[in-house]
């Protein structure tokens, strides 16, 4: 079997030698080369043409970014960022994903040597995963996240006086899911119901995913908070290193934030999203399955199917990793398999039918 080849840039000598080791510890890929700016990695691209690239945001001669968006414009290919954890270094990092990166790794601010092997595993799944992916051409990827329409006053949903019994729609997604995750909801109305969002994300960088999205949206996104409740026009996403489980409380839905074990290697973990909607929502929940690697939410999903919830899973063709819904379908998990593009306004049609929501497309 080929190993996988990477092309590592960074302008850091020392980060550059730690991924150039984690990367040659696998049998199943290879460090080809390492760049400390763009302009040496794009002669290096030409000469080795790697399977997939490693690259950090910040760098000298060429910002990561501008060199990552000629790249996928001229020579598409499996790019994952490495960025920092500042807010900063979020924003770069989503502003990547935009271009077409397929995935990033949050790299340590001190103690780098030690954080970056303890990172380990984490960055090895990311190339895995990148090596995988199925990249997806953006024509409008410098403007992906513009508003669809001129920006307004989000419409204040109808009611917040209603029961538990109202409806819910629970999102779980990994790698790329930001793009997918975005697809979705900024095409859902002002009066949905209450969106729980699970995506693969460490901490630090959920923040400003979820402002990024409320600037777009009909509906609020925002960050979840511990003991808060649930309201419908509102979208919560799960804080990155933290697991989010739906609670309630007499008939009000609330979120329940903790930092028990991750679950699947993960945390947050959709499976202990959807767990918990199948517990405390059941028949009233529609569950989405967006692109991911791996199989976490696949078994969790079937609970939510099995307690009367409506289920979806993104179809192979649209997703950057077919695994986490190819794993859901495979349990029997899942009610229909569709496009990225029409998951949203399924997702309507189905609330329209049961009236939980205005059908409007």
């Amino acid at each position: 079997m080929a190993k996988t080849r990477v092309l590592v840039v960074d302008d850091s000598a020392l980060v550059r030698s730690l991924l150039i080791e984690i990367i040659n510890r696998e049998p199943d890929m290879e460090a080809i080369g390492a760049a400390p700016d763009p302009l040496v990695a794009r002669e290096m691209i030409r000469e080795s043409n790697p399977d997939v690239l490693t690259l950090d945001v910040e760098m000298p001669k060429m910002d990561g970014l501008d060199f990552l968006e000629r790249l996928m414009r001229l020579r598409p290919m499996p790019v994952v960022m490495v960025s920092t954890l500042t807010e900063r270094g979020a924003e770069a990092t989503l502003r990547a994903l935009e271009l077409g990166a397929v995935d990033f790794v949050a790299k340590p601010k001190v103690g780098i040597a030690g954080g970056m092997q303890a990172l380990a595993r984490d960055i090895t799944d990311r190339i895995r995963a990148a090596a995988q992916a199925k990249l997806h051409r953006r024509a409008g990827a410098p403007h992906a996240w513009a508003p669809a329409e001129p920006a307004a006053a989000k419409a204040r949903p109808a009611s917040y006086s209603r029961l538990s019994t109202e409806k819910l729609i629970a999102i779980g997604a990994s790698t790329g899911g930001t793009e997918a995750i975005r697809e979705v909801i900024t095409r859902l109305p002002a009066d949905c119901p209450a969106v729980l969002i699970t995506q693969h994300m460490p901490p630090g960088f959920t923040r400003s995913f979820a402002q990024r999205l409320d600037s777009l949206c009909r509906i609020t996104v925002r960050e979840a908070e511990d003991g808060e409740r649930v309201l419908p026009g509102h979208a919560y996403i799960a804080p990155g290193g933290r697991h989010m489980r739906l609670a309630r409380s007499g008939s009000n839905y609330l979120v329940a934030i903790d930092d028990s074990e991750p679950v699947n290697r993960h945390r947050p973990s959709v499976d202990v999203l959807f767990r918990s909607v199948a517990a405390h929502a059941g028949p009233n929940a529609l569950g989405v399955m967006l692109t991911g690697m791996g199989k976490d939410g696949a078994a969790a999903m079937l609970e939510m199917k099995r307690a009367g919830s409506f289920t979806i899973a993104q179809d192979e063709a649209s997703c950057v990793v077919f695994g986490m819904p190819k794993e859901a379908i495979a349990l029997g998990a899942v009610d229909e398999v569709l496009p990225l593009a029409r998951i949203a306004e399924r997702l309507q049609r189905r609330l329209a039918e049961s009236g939980g929501v205005a059908h409007r497309v």
